[in-house]
């Protein structure tokens, strides 16, 4: 028989920013992420976290922006699980560095991309921690009628995604 709980874990970061919560597989995943996200949205706040599964099993950071890395790395010693990583943005939605992000070559998972309040299911076990899954948001409420699909396309153009 093992010894293994299932828990959730509520990130924490603040309103109006994003997140991306990520699995990846080797130590340079912080330099990876990082000129990922500088190239892709530069002068944009943000602060990234790497948790190393094997050695040190230290947490590996880096960023702009000291207090976006600082809450990536607490959130990360909330999961406490190895191998996962992720990003605080400011000013910059996921969209805008989401495919290369998921082109790092170290990155294996996107467990989220949102600004919406996350769960994480973490498995702890004797070895360590590992995560299952999110819970992103909230849940359906309803089937959208003809006034919200509107309101939908009157976002997407506001955002410049629709004419």
């Amino acid at each position: 028989m093992s010894n293994t709980i299932i828990e959730t874990v509520d990130l924490k970061y603040p309103e109006g920013c994003n997140i991306i919560l990520g699995q990846s597989h080797f130590i340079k995943t912080v330099e990876d992420l990082y000129e990922v996200i500088s190239a892709s949205i530069p002068g944009s706040p943000f602060g990234l976290a790497f948790s190393e599964a094997s050695g040190p099993c230290l947490i590996r950071s880096d960023g702009n922006d000291l207090e976006l890395k600082k809450i990536a790395e607490d959130n990360l010693l909330l999961i406490s699980a190895g191998h996962c990583f992720m990003i605080v943005l400011s000013e910059a939605f996921p969209i805008q560095i989401l495919d290369r992000v998921k082109a790092v070559p170290e990155v294996c998972n996107i467990f989220c991309a949102t600004a919406n309040p996350v769960q994480v299911i973490v498995s702890r076990t004797k070895q360590g921690g590992g995560i299952l899954g999110v819970i992103d948001g909230f849940s359906p409420t309803a089937v959208e009628c003809e006034e919200d699909v509107n309101a939908r396309i009157e976002l997407l153009k506001r955002f410049g995604y629709k004419r």
